[in-house]
Order: C-alpha cells, then sequence, then structure tokens
C-alpha cells in the first residue's frame, strides 16, 4: 500500500507539472538581483514582505553599499533605516549585517556554494539557501515557501504537513531532481493569479481543476 501511494503521488505530482509548465513558461524567481550575494539580501528582506517591495528597497541600499565589502562594513544601525520598509529592520539588518561580513572575511567574497554552509550563514533556512542553490547555481532546489506549503497540501502532493522541510523531504520523494527548482516558482505564479490564500481560489479557471483534490 505505501508504494502505491507513492506511486500515485509521483504520477500526480508529474501531471501537475507538465501543466504548470504550459501554463506559466517563463516562471522564475521574482526578486531582483544580478549577483549571488543580492539575493542573498532580498531573500532575507522578503520574510512578510513582497518581492516588489523588496526590489524597490535593495536598490538604495545597493546605491549606497555596491558590494560585499561596503556592506559588510556598514553600520547596522544605518542599514536598519533604509530597509525598515520591509519590516523587521532590526533583526533583518543584524542578519545582512553578519552574513556579509562571514562572506567578506571567510570566503573571500564569494557565496558559498554549498548547501550546508549556507545554513551555517546569519539569517538564512532552508528556503534562502535552497533558493541560492538552485537560481544561482543550477543545483536541484525545492524552495518551500507559504505558496509551496499551501498549494502542494490542497492539491494532495502531501497531507497536512506544514512544517517547511517535512514538506521539502515529502516533495523529494515524487518530484524529479531537475524540476524541483521551476515547479516551485511556478507555485507561485499559480498561487497568486489562481489558487490565492486570502480570497477563494479560482479553480473555475485553474488548469489542475481535475488533478487537485481540493483540500482547501
Amino acid at each position: 500500500m505505501p508504494n502505491q501511494i507513492s506511486n500515485d503521488k509521483t504520477n500526480l505530482a508529474l501531471k501537475i507539472i507538465d501543466r504548470l509548465e504550459k501554463a506559466y513558461p517563463g516562471a522564475d524567481c521574482t526578486l531582483e538581483y544580478d549577483d549571488a550575494w543580492k539575493l542573498l539580501v532580498s531573500v532575507r528582506l522578503a520574510a512578510q514582505c513582497t518581492d516588489a517591495r523588496v526590489n524597490v528597497v535593495v536598490k538604495k541600499l545597493y546605491e549606497k553599499y555596491p558590494d560585499i565589502s561596503s556592506l559588510a562594513a556598514a553600520d547596522v544601525c544605518d542599514i536598519e533605516t533604509i530597509i525598515r520598509p520591509c519590516g523587521l529592520g532590526r533583526s533583518k539588518a543584524r542578519d545582512i549585517s553578519a552574513c556579509m561580513k562571514i562572506i567578506h572575511e571567510n570566503f573571500n567574497d564569494k557565496v558559498p556554494d554549498d548547501f550546508d554552509v549556507l545554513l551555517s550563514l546569519p539569517g538564512v533556512g532552508r528556503k534562502s539557501a535552497n533558493l541560492i542553490m538552485g537560481d544561482v547555481f543550477n543545483k536541484p532546489a525545492i524552495v518551500t515557501d507559504t505558496h509551496c506549503i499551501r498549494l502542494v497540501n490542497r492539491m494532495g502532493l502531501v497531507d497536512n504537513i506544514k512544517e517547511p522541510k517535512k514538506v521539502e523531504m515529502a516533495l523529494w520523494k515524487i518530484i524529479p531532481y531537475d524540476k524541483g527548482k521551476s515547479f516551485c516558482h511556478r507555485l507561485v505564479c499559480h498561487g497568486r493569479d489562481i489558487c490565492t490564500a486570502r480570497t477563494k481560489p479560482h479553480c473555475d479557471k485553474c488548469v489542475l481543476e481535475d488533478l487537485c483534490k481540493k483540500n482547501i
């Protein structure tokens, strides 16, 4: 029975991936960046903040601190002042400052491409580490953000699992390694447009309507 359930979920996952690829062919990370360290900063700022706001706020931050060494040397209070519109300014500024210092002093201004090392950096959790690994270094990654967790539970790919790490581990059992990153980006698009959190999902417009378990 467990193997049958696993096979059923794998088949469902493959069908969902195929539909979402056709519906959102250009889905990508919505945080704007041109260097790994900038994505690291942005994903920390994105906690309880929209990507759109983060993309605006970081412009001012990078105007004043254009590289890792300058941001590492910046006064934490100044960082906090600039990033305050993103919310949680004090803790985010502290994490960004500490993280940039470590990358500057220990990694010669290069963001490490090792998942466990990324996790050891201040303010970097599994979501951030997976995003860096997938989008920057093109390695297998599953980013279990709020959209991902909500949708995979609704669709029946996981069964009432809400803890990000547990969702990630469950998805790795049914999602092909080369599909994880793009699958999660497409879930974000679908979660914003169709399978919404704060309104009733638009099931009548959903390309997955006949596949979804509708665990709403």
